[in-house]
């Protein structure tokens, strides 16, 4: 099955969605996922892997439509070292996770969903910005690579 059917044909529109907005099911959206250059290359040329399971959504690809929160990423390399992917991610079928011990926080995806969305300002992660956990990296494909768009703010403990 083509994840991207959808996007393949002649009036594809992407999504656009605010960060406080649900995803719907099956749509594609524009979202972000912070790097350094090296990885940046690599995940372009080979696609993206999951991430371990000790994550706060558990094993997936962490992304949010929210460019700031990408530019944080990764935490330890100072900002002019980051650069943002720009993605089009077909969720698929979504759960909200919006509270910490969320009875699927880590297991949405054995109960047949492929994203996790976490909204903004529910209490899941420190900088109150949105986040999302894709499960199947095929479902993510990269549109640009994009400087960090650099804030003047204090990193924080963030999961993504």
């Amino acid at each position: 099955a083509s994840f991207w059917a959808e996007e393949d044909s002649p009036c594809f529109i992407p999504a656009c969605l605010e960060s406080y907005e649900e995803p719907i099911d099956g749509k594609i959206y524009v979202m972000y996922h912070g790097t350094d250059r090296k990885s940046a290359a690599s995940i372009r040329r080979n696609g993206f892997l999951q991430s371990g399971k000790k994550r706060m959504l558990g094993r997936g690809v962490y992304v949010s439509r929210d460019i700031q929160k990408a530019s944080r990423y990764p935490l330890k390399l100072p900002p002019n070292q980051r650069v943002v992917l720009k993605l089009r991610v077909n969720v698929g079928k979504v759960k909200k996770i919006d509270r910490q011990h969320h009875p699927l926080q880590k297991t949405w995806h054995y109960h047949g969903y492929d994203t996790a969305w976490v909204p903004p300002s529910c209490g899941m992660v420190p900088s109150g910005l949105e986040e999302d956990c894709v499960w199947d990296p095929d479902r993510i494909k990269v549109v640009d690579i994009l400087p960090a768009q650099c804030d003047d703010y204090d990193d924080d403990d963030d999961e993504y």
